[in-house]
């Protein structure tokens, strides 16, 4: 096995980010301090970054800042999915289905099949389980109908089959499997591929930017006052309206507002385990808890990927992590369709938790409705929560929607530039849009003449992260032969993605790459080593 070189990392690497690269912090801070804004984005999770991207779209003045990193908290925190709510089908939302299957195809076919892709679903029957074999099947037709088909067509599978695919599945007392189809993302490159597209229709966007305050103009909210994390620069952003879209944190947000405002949401913990996998997985496991949950096991990003819990959190959100009850509930869980040496513990590479947003109210939080609420506060501060990362689109759409009709005051609505987010395209592409498979087979064939090739490891993962911007990192690597080399030799990721992510995707701590921008981090190969040598790195942003 090879090792990283000792020393000094990359001393060439000092030189300016190149033509193209995104703009500075100081840069990106004079021109939010300087202008004007229609729309001030608060929150960088998906939810805010979809209604900055339609808003930019529609010819608005947009900002978008976060107090940590874009996607920081939730919105990398959740179960890879984009997918219909098998679920939801019991308690007779037939339509909430349809609209998600639809919202589902959009993203994984025309909008970022260079991000998602499909993946195949057993949903094992064990005797004595919460449902019966004839219910399952019925419901994984009804499932696939919803869809129209386009993922096949949903049915039951023999114990032997599935086994074959899935190695570890426990046979014990299986009497049959459900299979149907939904899709799978990295949520976090999902969500960054976002911000490069609202920025690239014009929004202004800057991560680890905290509120300080609330900026009033004649007992309306008209901005806000900032302080840069990262060097402490204080300064501030007018706009004509602000929306609050911090997730987990809207209430503080409302509180800054009016002190009076009571209490709009409540939280619900979800956390997530990864392991290495010790057998090839062909198919997910989705297996039913109970009449209303389900414990998935997704093959993602070479782990597994296992959870995950629901429970009402009343806590910090900043100190939302995985607790030994949360880990000790995931692996008994797993259990009931897992292999016991699939789940040792030794396999856990790294754990996450993330907070669900649901409508206050009372009632068990695994039957709440994903909804997505937006209210108006007493300063004119509109404040949106909730929803689910498989209608991030719609979600944009939705808020877009309901800012152009605000009485007395629509945006943009006296700018003959202004697009209506009716006439806007049903199906945006983001930032890389092209067929992976295409890319890397590009990669592999358009490697430098003299020296090695890139490694088919590495060729796909670009492809499957970054689609057709794969070939920007390509010729990083091919310019400086230091940075085709791998972070980590069990990894497929290189150093020239770790200076993209610095000039080209606002990263400035370590964790924003080798969390976010990169898989070291849940593969649990983000040693102490590496981090200096990323930090390095990140010290030399021009």
């Amino acid at each position: 096995m090879t090792t990283l070189q000792s020393g000094p990392a990359f001393p060439a690497l000092g030189t300016p980010p190149a033509a193209g690269s995104a703009p500075s912090r100081a840069e990106t801070r004079d021109r939010l301090s300087k202008a004007s804004y229609d729309l001030l984005v608060i929150g960088g999770g998906i939810l805010g970054i979809s209604t900055a991207w339609h808003a930019a779209q529609s010819g608005l003045r947009v900002a978008l800042v976060d107090a940590g990193d874009f996607a920081g908290a939730t919105s990398s925190a959740s179960s890879k999915l984009l997918h219909g709510g098998l679920r939801y089908l019991q308690t007779g939302a037939v339509k909430l289905v349809a609209e998600n299957h639809f919202e589902r195809r959009a993203v994984s076919r025309q909008v970022a099949p260079h991000l998602a892709n499909p993946l195949t679903f057993y949903l094992p029957v064990y005797k004595g389980g919460p449902h019966g074999a004839a219910k399952l099947g019925a419901g994984v037709f009804a499932y696939s109908a919803l869809s129209a088909f386009g993922d096949g067509v949903g049915h039951l599978l023999s114990p032997a089959k599935a086994a074959q695919d899935v190695p570890e599945l426990r046979t014990d007392n299986l009497k049959a499997v459900a299979v149907y189809g939904d899709d799978q993302m990295n949520d976090a490159r999902m969500a960054l591929m976002t911000v490069r597209a609202a920025a690239d229709a014009g929004a202004a966007v800057l991560n680890h930017a905290e509120v300080t305050g609330l900026r009033f103009t004649g007992g309306r909210v008209t901005g806000a006052d900032l302080k840069d994390r990262v060097d402490g620069t204080e300064f501030g952003v007018n706009a004509r309206l602000v929306l609050n879209a911090t997730g987990p944190w809207v209430d503080h947000l409302r509180a800054m507002e009016n002190p009076d405002a009571a209490p709009s949401i409540r939280l619900s913990k979800g956390a997530h385990l990864v392991l290495k996998r010790t057998a090839p997985w062909k198919a997910a496991l989705a297996t039913p808890i109970d009449k209303y949950r389900i414990t998935f096991a997704l093959p993602w990003e070479d782990m597994l990927l296992l959870g995950t819990t629901d429970e009402e959190y009343e806590g910090d959100p900043a100190d939302v992590r995985v607790t030994e009850a949360d880990t000790a509930q995931i692996l008994d869980e797993a259990a009931f369709s897992i292999r016991d040496q699939q789940l040792s513990r030794d396999l856990i590479t790294y754990s996450f938790a993330g907070l669900r947003v649901l409508p206050g109210g009372p009632g068990d939080t695994s039957k709440a409705k994903r909804e997505t609420v937006v209210t108006e506060g007493r300063g004119g501060m509109l404040s949106v929560a909730g929803g689910k990362w498989t209608t991030f689109r719609h979600i944009g759409r939705t808020v877009m929607k309901k800012l152009e009709s605000l009485p007395g005051r629509p945006l943009g609505g006296a700018d003959e530039d202004f697009v209506p987010i009716s006439e806007l395209p049903k199906k945006l592409p983001l930032p890389g849009i092209a067929n992976p498979r295409a890319v890397a087979h590009r990669l592999l064939v358009d490697g430098p003449a003299p020296g090695p090739r890139m490694a088919p490891d590495t060729a796909r993962h670009l492809a499957t992260h970054y689609g057709s911007l794969s070939f920007d990192i390509a010729r990083l690597a091919n310019e400086n032969p230091q940075l085709a080399e791998r972070v980590h030799p069990d990894a497929p990721e290189i150093w020239a993605q770790v200076v993209y992510a610095r000039d080209n995707e606002w990263a400035e701590t370590a964790d924003d790459v080798l969390r976010r921008r990169t898989t070291l981090t849940i593969r649990g190969l983000a040693t102490d080593e590496i981090r200096g040598k990323v930090e390095d790195l990140l010290g030399k942003k021009g």
